[in-house]
């Protein structure tokens, strides 16, 4: 995970995700909530907050910033922006959100399915998540990958997968039910297709 990520430009969450975070927010009907998950430093909400402000239309906005470390740069705009230390396991979802993001960090997370469910389960009715995940990290309980079947059931639940750039995409609210039981993780595998470590996550597969 990049900490230091920026809004827009080489290194930032419009290039990453492949959306104008700013334009699809002002799309939507107030008022407009939207969390980022794993947000490392909070330098991208920062920016995107010193933005609305600058405009004016800081009353019709929410924006929550969430990470385990903690590591925040100084928020002055706290009546706009909330960062919060927390993970996403105990993260817990406090509107309907009109977006939802994670940038590279469900590869550091155990229980990838629940956090998504979790996600897609906070949006509002036009809402839109879109995160990183890489399906090399998904794996069966004899260590065979299980990125095919996650891909699928994903798919059967009304997700998107994007295989070439590794993101998933969810358009409203869905109850994620796809039929497989988490059983632990595995953070020694080393890096994944971005150069960090990763971890993977293995499932029990049941029928669907």
């Amino acid at each position: 995970m990049n900490r230091e990520r920026q809004l827009s430009g080489s290194n930032g969450y419009e290039r990453e995700l492949r959306i104008e975070i700013l334009s699809f927010l002002r799309s939507q009907s107030s008022p407009v909530t939207r969390v980022d998950l794993c947000c490392g430093s909070g330098r991208a909400l920062l920016e995107a907050a010193a933005i609305l402000a600058e405009t004016g239309e800081t009353e019709r906005f929410h924006i929550e910033g969430i990470d385990l470390a903690g590591l925040f740069h100084p928020n002055p705009y706290s009546g706009l922006l909330a960062l919060r230390e927390e993970g996403i396991e105990s993260w817990r979802p406090i509107a309907q959100y009109a977006l939802v993001t994670c940038v590279h960090g469900l590869h550091y997370v155990g229980d990838k399915l629940s956090a998504i469910a979790k996600a897609v389960g906070s949006l509002a009715p036009r809402g839109l998540f879109i995160a990183n995940v890489d399906l090399a990290n998904f794996r069966l309980p004899d260590g065979k990958p299980a990125g095919r079947t996650v891909a699928s059931r994903l798919r059967r639940s009304g997700l998107v997968y994007d295989a070439k750039r590794r993101l998933i995409r969810c358009v409203g609210p869905r109850q994620l039910r796809i039929g497989l039981s988490y059983l632990g993780a595995d953070d020694k595998i080393g890096p994944n297709y971005t150069g960090q470590s990763a971890v993977d996550s293995y499932y029990d597969l049941s029928p669907f």
